[in-house]
């Protein structure tokens, strides 16, 4: 105790009470008092997972074209109303970008938690695109990793609502909001035929989410390096909970791009090579399966 009063100062005492105590400056904000709410969403969203899917086992998939355009371009303008918001709002408080405490902006430190309960919200809104994906019977794209950082960031954020609702918080959501404009543009054009063969830029897009972590991890850490009095828990949680992100990301980019790869290698060399009948004897298996796979998606 002694040791950690000596490194965050007078600050010290403010940022320890912030454990027990939520920031008063966000109370009566809709969704944020109880975590109730928050708590049976999610429990509601993890449900309508299993049962959509036992619903849809038997059943056609459905198209939905028009109203994924429509959900992906509202999420991609919302996200750059945050990025643009978040933006403005830091540079008026004078937002220190190494460490920022939760009350030295004054105003803009409300504008920036008002910015980020949007933030916080959009995140039950995104809940749909895994019902999405069930309805459209996209049981691939329903993964660990969707659904892990799905439940959790909802949870996560009401939690950074009511204790620290502002300073060193907004950098992960700038960020996030940013890739968030890149990713639904990109989805909301894959749904259209036409477009697809534009839509080249997927695996960069990955690349940049794993940036997106990396860079909010090094930022975290750089106010435990040189604190300002934001909580010291609270950095050491974000750091490992992006971690944990980091490496589910790496996994699902080293499957994904690796297999796809890998099958483009095998085509070739099935195409290229002949042994018997003009063609190679494993031939035959490759392509059935890359066919199966092809049309199961």
């Amino acid at each position: 105790m002694p040791y950690f009063k000596q490194r965050f100062g007078k600050s010290f005492l403010i940022a320890s009470c912030m454990y027990f105590f939520p920031d008063t400056r966000v109370r009566g904000w809709f969704l944020l008092d109880s975590y109730l709410p928050t708590f049976f969403l999610t429990g509601a969203y993890l449900l309508c997972i299993w049962l959509g899917n036992r619903f849809m086992k038997n059943r056609p998939a459905f198209s939905l074209r028009a109203l994924l355009i429509v959900y992906n371009l509202g999420i991609t303008l919302l996200s750059l109303y945050m990025f643009i918001e978040l933006i403005l709002a830091t540079w008026e408080g004078g937002y220190n970008l190494q460490c920022q405490n939760l009350h030295s902006a004054g105003e803009a430190d409300v504008r920036v938690a008002k910015v980020l309960w949007w933030y916080y919200f959009s995140k039950v809104i995104e809940f749909m695109d895994t019902i999405f994906f069930v309805l459209r019977k996209k049981s691939s794209q329903i993964t660990f990793l969707h659904v892990y950082h799905h439940a959790t960031m909802f949870n996560i954020w009401w939690c950074v609502l009511n204790w620290i609702p502002c300073g060193q918080s907004f950098f992960g959501p700038t960020l996030n909001s940013f890739i968030h404009v890149l990713m639904y543009s990109y989805y909301g054009l894959s749904v259209i035929p036409s477009m697809r063969k534009y839509l080249w830029w997927k695996k960069y897009l990955t690349q940049a989410q794993l940036i997106q972590f990396l860079l909010t991890i090094v930022h975290t850490l750089s106010a435990a390096v040189k604190p300002c009095g934001f909580p010291f828990g609270c950095l050491m949680f974000q750091s490992s909970y992006m971690a944990t992100l980091v490496v589910l990301f790496i996994n699902f980019y080293v499957k994904t791009y690796r297999k796809t790869s890998s099958r483009t290698a095998l085509k070739e060399t099935a195409l290229t090579t002949e042994i018997k009948n003009g063609f190679h004897k494993d031939y035959f298996a490759t392509a059935n399966g890359f066919l199966n796979n092809k049309k199961a998606q």
